[in-house]
């Protein structure tokens, strides 16, 4: 189900839905410990692992892709790449991981793991809603949508 579908159903509002889409589209930049403007995407993903680990999070690269086999069959890898049809509508993040949450009341003392997804930009970056970034973001509203936490990223400081 896509988000806007979501929000008529509940009586969310247009102005609402565009903020909430605005807070995930926007590169995170409170509480960072450094700019990265300037950056390339895979130093900023080498600074949002770091990261992780500094705050207990766990996090793995999720490359997305194709190939053939030695036999010439096409193998399909990453998430959310069953089909070409598939990835060309949900594109799922660079770094997908887990961190632990300390539930209280509802269940006393557990700790259980929610799930984390990181799309990685440049640290220059800003969103353009071209249908690649689309993709993107209908991941990140579906990871949010089930209780995750997702975001674009252009610097650490978003764990």
């Amino acid at each position: 189900m896509l988000l806007t579908q979501w929000a008529i159903r509940h009586g969310v509002s247009h102005v609402a839905l565009a903020e909430l889409q605005a807070m995930f589209t926007a590169p995170v930049t409170e509480g960072n410990v450094k700019s990265m403007s300037g950056a390339s995407e895979a130093a900023v993903v080498n600074a949002v692992r770091l990261e992780a680990s500094r705050v207990g999070c766990r996090v793995w690269r999720n490359n997305v892709g194709a190939c053939k086999d030695e036999r010439g069959r096409l193998i399909r890898y990453g998430l959310c790449n069953d089909s070409k049809q598939m990835n060309a509508t949900i594109k799922s993040s660079d770094l997908i991981g887990i961190r632990p949450v300390l539930i209280t009341p509802d269940h006393v003392g557990s700790t259980i793991g929610q799930f984390v997804a990181r799309e990685c930009k440049s640290g220059d970056w800003k969103y353009k809603g071209d249908s690649h970034e689309t993709a993107q973001l209908r991941f990140l509203e579906l990871v949010i949508g089930l209780g995750g936490d997702a975001c674009f990223v252009t610097c650490e400081g978003s764990l």
